[in-house]
This record gives C-alpha cells, structure tokens and sequence, in this order.
C-alpha cells in the first residue's frame, strides 16, 4: 500500500518539485496551500509574493492540475496569527529581532499542518525546504545542511522536535537549485522559472514598523540615541525601527560608522557604538530544542551560526542554568541579536539551538 504525503504546497518552484520527486517515488501525495493571510483586502492580497498571496494558490492549484495530485486549501489563519504575527510584533515591542520563520515552521507548517494531515491518514509531511533529515545510529534524527550550500535552510528548522522530524520528508534537500529548476522544466511544471520569495511573507513591503504600528495601532514613541556612558547623542523614531547591528537609516551622522550596540525598552533607548564595540565572543541563548542528542557535550567545538545568513564560527556551549547556555565563540562575532536564533552544528548536522538573550 502507497504511503500518503501532504506536501505543504507554496506556488514556488522548490514545493512544486517536492510534490513532483515523490509522486515519481511512489508516494500518494496530497497538495496543501496554508491559508494563512489575515483579514487583507483582496487587491493587496492578490499583489502579495510569497507563500502568503492569492496568487500562491493559483500557481499552486495548476501545479497540482499538472501532476494530477489532489489538491486542497487549509486554513491556518488563527495558527498563524498567535504563533507567528502576535510573537513578532511583541519580540519588536521588546526590544528583540524575531525570526518568524523559525516561529512559523515549527508551530504552524510543522504542529498545526502535520496534525491536520495525520487526521486525514497521511504517514507524513513533506516541504520543499533545502535541507535533509538523516536517522542517526540510536533511532534520533537531525536535520542535516543540503547538497547546495548557498540556499541551505537548515537554520530555520532548528527547532523541529523529534515526532515531527520522523513525519517529515524533505527531498529537494539532495539538489542543487539549478537541478531544482531544470527537474520543473521538464516535468512541465509552470513554475520552473519563478523568482524567489525573499522577504517576510507577511510583510512583503519591509517595514516592519509600519506593520506593527497599523497592526496596534500603537504609533513610535521617539527616544533618545545615547552611548554606552548614557550621553544622549540624538533623537530615534521609536525602538520599532531598529536592530541590533543596523548601520544604515539611523538619521545620524558622526563622521564614523556607528552601529545599533543595543535596544533599551525599559527607558526607551537605543545604544550607538563604533564596530569594534559590536563584537562579542559569548552569547547566552535560552528555549533550547536539541537535535542530534539529547544535550550538549560540553568541550565539544560545535560550529555556530547567529543568523540566517552568517557563515558560521567555532565555539563551545555549556549550561548555565535551568533552560539556559552559555555558548563561547573562538574570535568574536559582530552584531550577536537578542531575539534571533543560535544554532550549533556538528558534522554538517543541527545539534540543537535557541533563542539569543
């Protein structure tokens, strides 16, 4: 008997061909686009890329036509308002830089879509995320750096438990992007040649503050600039406007770069410094999720990276208390940001990671 798939289904390319790979391996698979758009007006909605567009579920549903695959509409809109929208705006709010996508693939593509889909029988859940999952020798799995290095997503899944890794299928993980590309062409697919989604979905223009202010109705409270000592430098646009290492559109000039060293809710502030102050060698992180075992090794040199697109440095981790690590870099890392993740990996595989405090 075939085994089922639910294939998160996005109207990209790379879902596209997961759908396509594993129908041509036998499976049984079911199309899924995540309704996960918000009370939008449909002239916004029907301009919106990325997995979060109406027309994300056009190309998706021709897709499915194509590979004569059922394909279905889910709708998540609740999941993904608490766990990914509601989460952002607070971790802004706070002073922090969130990831909504870590957020989004745990809780919502993985939690919610991978309960839904065990309700209709399938076996499993596939994406078509660039990554692999591997079986280690003691029954666990990680999720393991793709064949292509410059799309690898393995740092977004960071966070994956073991039950949904064991339900999980991610084939586009052995390809290179071209290959991706070339496998669509051929397979008739009409996506093969569509661009990237870059950008967070649900706000496709980038600004963030404009979103989070539209979304409370809470505008910027302006603050002050101030350094490391406390003098006041200048006035800020409200802390929603700023990340921890931004250099470009502070509306200041001092002859000299100067970065965001730090983000002060409590009185309002954002604390400017030179480069060389922006650097750090330890880094604590807390909601810890291990992968390859069940803990860290202490002493162990793990390679860890403190953003989507950091290449990644030498460290070591130990616990310093109760869901808390301290993890200690070899040369120091410029511009580590409360609120992203910290994910370690040992021989090309997540061990584990967190949250950045």
């Amino acid at each position: 008997m075939k085994k089922k798939v639910v294939v998160g289904m996005s109207g990209g390319v790379d879902s596209s061909v997961a759908a396509y790979l594993l129908k041509e391996q036998g499976y049984e698979v079911i199309g899924v686009t995540m309704q996960i758009w918000q009370d939008t007006p449909v002239e916004s909605m029907e301009q919106e890329g990325g997995c979060c567009g109406l027309s994300a579920v056009e190309d998706a549903r021709h897709v499915a036509q194509v590979l004569d695959i059922p394909y279905y509409v889910m709708n998540f809109k609740q999941e993904f308002r608490e766990n990914v929208i509601d989460y952002f705006i607070k971790e802004y709010q706070a002073g922090r830089t969130p990831n909504p996508c870590i957020a989004c693939n745990r809780y919502v593509k993985w939690e919610s879509l991978l309960q839904r889909s065990l309700e209709i029988g399938a076996d499993y859940i596939a994406t078509g995320h660039y990554a692999r999952i591997c079986e280690l020798p003691d029954g666990r799995r990680a999720v393991k750096k793709s064949v292509t290095g410059k799309k690898d997503q393995t740092y977004a899944l960071y966070n994956l438990t073991q039950e949904q890794l064991k339900r999980t299928l991610m084939p586009v993980g052995d390809y290179e992007k071209e290959e991706i590309r070339q496998i669509a062409k051929k397979a008739g697919l009409p996506v093969a040649q569509k661009a990237d989604s870059m950008e967070i979905c649900f706000v496709p223009d980038g600004d963030y503050a404009g979103f989070i202010e539209q979304e409370t109705g809470v505008p910027s409270e302006p603050g002050n600039f101030v350094d490391q000592k406390g003098n006041v430098l200048g006035t800020h646009k409200g802390i929603i406007h700023y990340t921890v290492g931004q250099r470009k559109g502070l509306g200041i000039a001092f002859g000299h770069p100067v970065f965001v060293l730090k983000i002060r809710p409590e009185t309002n502030e954002v604390v400017l410094g030179k480069a060389e102050e922006s650097l750090q060698d330890t880094v604590y992180m807390n909601h810890v999720n291990f992968m390859t075992r069940p803990a860290f090794v202490e002493g162990q040199r793990y390679l860890g990276k403190i953003r989507y697109n950091h290449a990644g440095a030498d460290c070591t981790v130990e616990k310093a208390g109760d869901d808390l690590y301290k993890c200690v870099f070899f040369e120091k890392q410029r511009a580590v940001t409360p609120g992203q993740a910290l994910v370690l990996y040992e021989d090309g595989m997540v061990a584990g990671g967190g949250t950045i405090l």
